[in-house]
């Protein structure tokens, strides 16, 4: 399946190179463009460099991977020489399927990674329009493997799901960067060494839970003994954080609803 990739920012650069990498897609058959063309021709090694145009007249599926405020640019460009049968893939989650289908119809899916494709770990979000087929989906589904894993949720729930996956990472991130920052407060031991000994907690936490099946509570109940020291920090958690945590989602969702409603309005 011929398989193109119009935009080459960060988003479009790991996707043209997993799947070259993987081998889920040959060389003679991975197509790249970009609006800048001088910055695409590195990947001459590894794809098809070419236009918008002939990436669509050439490919079966087609990522889009641009700013929403392109998004309705691109598909004007492209719609004129979209295959019968093209699959459009778009990988910003603000613009909606009724709005992208005022320009063109046809199948499409929306994709949302995270930065955790870059090891191969990405949740990545996915959802389709009615056109899209079970085969189609299989498709997609073996190229987002060379990514991670492909989770299917309803267009009305990517945005809170992109806020569990692709958002998450800098959410954690932030959370563990302030407490390494309390607990310098505390101790002489060396920052550098403090971010080591958390960051490999945390990772292997994770681990653990995922091999062992255990829930979050599972790992609280697992440590915090009763009158315990960790027990006591526990607490704090849990008496402390929730009204941070509902602030945390009440604020990023108001901000996807402002931004989805000035790339609907791009499409007016």
């Amino acid at each position: 399946m011929k398989t193109g990739i119009l935009g080459y920012g960060s988003m479009g650069k790991m996707l043209l190179q997993k799947f070259y990498e993987s081998g889920v897609v040959a060389k003679e058959d991975l197509y790249v463009a970009n609006r800048t063309a001088a910055k695409v021709q590195e990947a001459a090694a590894i794809a098809n460099v070419c236009t918008n145009v002939e990436a669509a007249k050439a490919c079966d599926i087609l990522f889009v991977c641009v700013r929403p405020a392109d998004i309705k640019i691109v598909l004007d460009e492209i719609k004129d020489d979209l295959k019968n049968d093209a699959f459009v893939v778009s990988l910003n989650g603000s613009v909606k399927f009724e709005h992208m289908e005022r320009i063109v119809k046809c199948k499409m899916a929306k994709v949302i990674p995270s930065v955790t494709a870059e090891i191969g770990r990405s949740q990545s979000l996915v959802c389709y329009n009615e056109l899209v087929t079970e085969q189609d989906k299989a498709e997609l589904t073996k190229l987002l493997a060379t990514i991670g894993d492909a989770i299917e949720l309803p267009e009305n729930e990517m945005g809170m799901g992109s806020e569990l996956a692709s958002c998450m990472p800098g959410f954690i991130a932030s959370i563990f960067d302030v407490i390494c920052r309390s607990a310098k407060k505390h101790t002489t031991i060396p920052d550098e060494q403090i971010v080591k000994i958390v960051m490999n907690t945390m990772s292997a936490t994770g681990e653990l839970m995922l091999q062992k099946n255990m829930t979050f509570e599972d790992v609280v109940n697992r440590v915090a003994t009763p009158g315990g020291i960790t027990m006591e920090g526990t607490k704090v958690v849990y008496e402390g954080f929730p009204e941070t945590a509902d602030l945390l989602f009440e604020k990023t969702m108001a901000k996807r609803r402002a931004t989805a409603k000035n790339a609907e309005d791009l499409f007016k």
